[in-house]
C-alpha cells in the first residue's frame, strides 16, 4: 500500500469520526406569556461521606496475612506473629495496600504523639519530683534540632539543686523525659519503688529525686558536678520507633563530671512491659550495676576491665 491510499484511508476515517460527533443543537425555548413557567428546580442536597474503618493497630488487623495466594496459608500467620517486622503485608503493585498504609501512619502517629508531647504533671507530683531544665529555650523544636543544648542545665536548674538537693550521696535518681514522654509515664511508677527498696537493702544512700525537661543522656555530667553523688542513674525515654513509644532506658554513671562520655556510662535499654526488659527487673539491674560501680568505683569501660 502506497503512501496516498493510506493517506485516503485516514482521511476517511476522520469524516466518519466528526460525523458521528456532530449534533444539531436545539434552538432555547421562549416561553410565552400565557404558557405557565416551571418553578425552578432546587439544588440536591450534597451527600454526607461516612467513612467508617477499624482501628489498625489492633492485633487481629495487625497480624492479619494481605498476600494474595501465600505458599504455605497456614504457616504465615505464626511467622507474622513470631516479630515484629512488617511482613506477610502484600502489595498493590508496587505499592503497599490501603491496610498496611493506614497501619504505617498510625504506628508513626503513635512516634509523633511521643516526641511531642510533655510528661504527665500528675506522674511528676505524685513522685514528689522537682522540676528543671536544660538550656532549651525554644520548645521541642529546639529541643530536637539542639542535642548539645540538652546536656546542659540551666542556670536556675543548678541553682534550685543546690537548694533543694541532697549532696554527696551515694545514689541520686534522675528522671527526664529524653525522646518519648510516653516511655516515662509507662515504666518509672513502676521503677521507682524497687530503686528505693533495693538501695535501702543494700545499705546506699539516696539524694533527693527530680525531673529533668528537655533532658539529653549528657546532662549526667552537670548533674555530677552539681551534687557529686557517687553514681547516677537517669531514666530517660528513648528515641522512639514504629509503634513503639514505651522504650525506656536507665544509663548510669559513677561520679560523672564534665568531659565524660559514653565510654563512661553504663545503660540498662528497652525497658518496657511485654517484650522488653520489665520495669521491675530493670530497676533491680540498676541497683546491681550501682553496687558494682561503687564497689570498683569506675563505670562503662573501665567498670569492664576492673571487672574481667
Amino acid at each position: 500500500m502506497n503512501d496516498a491510499k493510506l493517506n485516503a484511508i485516514v482521511e476517511a476515517v476522520v469524516k466518519e469520526l466528526r460525523a458521528a460527533k456532530t449534533v444539531t443543537p436545539e434552538p432555547p425555548r421562549v416561553a410565552s406569556a400565557s404558557a405557565p413557567v416551571a418553578p425552578p428546580v432546587a439544588p440536591t442536597a450534597t451527600p454526607v461521606l461516612s467513612i467508617d474503618l477499624s482501628d489498625p493497630t489492633l492485633a487481629e488487623a495487625r497480624y492479619q496475612p494481605r498476600i494474595k495466594n501465600p505458599v504455605k496459608p497456614d504457616a504465615l500467620p505464626m511467622l507474622m506473629a513470631s516479630t515484629t517486622a512488617r511482613i506477610g503485608v502484600g502489595r498493590a503493585g508496587p505499592r503497599p495496600n490501603t491496610a498496611s498504609l493506614l497501619l504505617f501512619q498510625a504506628d508513626h502517629a503513635v512516634t509523633q504523639d511521643a516526641l511531642y508531647r510533655d510528661v504527665d504533671q500528675k506522674l511528676l507530683d505524685d513522685l514528689g519530683l522537682v522540676t528543671v531544665q536544660t538550656n532549651i529555650t525554644g520548645g521541642k523544636q529546639e529541643y530536637l534540632l539542639r542535642p548539645d543544648l540538652g546536656r546542659q542545665l540551666n542556670a536556675e536548674a543548678k541553682q534550685t539543686l543546690a537548694a533543694k538537693c541532697v549532696k554527696s550521696p551515694n545514689l541520686q535518681v534522675v528522671v527526664s523525659d529524653g525522646l518519648s514522654a510516653a516511655a516515662v509515664e509507662a515504666n518509672v511508677r513502676e521503677m521507682f519503688p524497687v530503686i528505693t527498696q533495693g538501695a535501702k537493702a543494700a545499705g546506699l544512700t539516696l539524694g533527693t529525686p527530680f525531673f529533668v525537661k528537655y533532658g539529653r543522656v549528657g546532662v549526667l555530667n552537670d548533674i555530677g558536678e552539681a551534687l557529686k553523688p557517687d553514681v547516677v542513674i537517669l531514666l530517660i525515654g528513648e528515641r522512639p520507633g514504629l509503634g513503639r513509644a514505651e522504650s525506656l532506658s536507665a544509663y548510669m554513671a559513677y561520679r560523672p563530671k564534665a568531659g565524660d562520655t559514653d565510654a563512661d556510662r553504663d545503660v540498662v535499654c528497652n525497658i518496657f512491659n511485654s517484650g522488653g526488659t520489665n520495669p521491675l527487673e530493670g530497676a533491680a539491674y540498676t541497683i546491681q550495676i550501682a553496687q558494682k560501680m561503687i564497689k570498683h568505683q569506675a563505670s562503662g569501660v573501665k567498670l569492664k576491665l576492673a571487672t574481667k
